[in-house]
């Protein structure tokens, strides 16, 4: 690593930390040129191949702006939309490739919108699984309905509650 002061082409790691629950490398330098200390931060590069082969790093930011897309006019907060966008980092992370297929990236979205607004999953779905026709709506609608999303503790999640036979009350938000 090059010195940032007297651009020395050698410095020696004085100390290395984990920080950010692992995601970054803090490591403080020392260089034998002119003595002076600096820190450097190294981050695993996570790349998104797209189905064109084009390959772009991860955005959490990008996540955030199609989920947020899928919850408009629906009762989910901003909280709640980055929490999802750091769970889908940290499963497409956990994976342990440099390179992930966006396919992929898609998949790790679903689980966690569906368990945080159903409707906000259909919308979500409708536009990752190309959905041509009502039929496919109604597959989802009837999968949705089978199996009802698990919650985790803690997250906060408005459900307009469901009435005896008819149709759920709407939400003004």
């Amino acid at each position: 690593m090059r010195c940032p002061y007297c651009r020395h082409a050698d410095s020696r790691v004085v100390d290395s930390r984990e920080a950010d629950d692992g995601q970054l490398i803090r490591r403080r330098r020392s260089c034998p040129e002119c003595g002076k200390r600096f820190t450097t931060v190294e981050e695993a590069v996570l790349a998104v191949v797209k189905r064109s082969g084009v390959t772009e790093p991860f955005s959490r930011t990008k996540i955030m702006s199609g989920v947020r897309k899928a919850c408009q006019g629906r009762p989910v907060d901003e909280d709640s939309i980055a929490l999802l966008a750091q769970r889908v980092e940290e499963t497409v992370r956990a994976r342990g490739a440099a390179e992930i297929p966006s396919h992929e990236v898609g998949l790790a979205i679903l689980t966690p919108l569906r368990e945080l607004d159903q409707v906000a999953y259909l919308r979500f779905a409708s536009v990752y699984k190309s959905f041509d026709s009502l039929d496919e709506f109604e597959r989802e609608i009837a999968a949705l309905r089978d199996e009802p999303p698990v919650r985790e503790a803690g997250t906060r999640h408005a459900v307009a509650p469901r009435s005896g036979g008819g149709r759920a009350p709407k939400i003004n938000g």
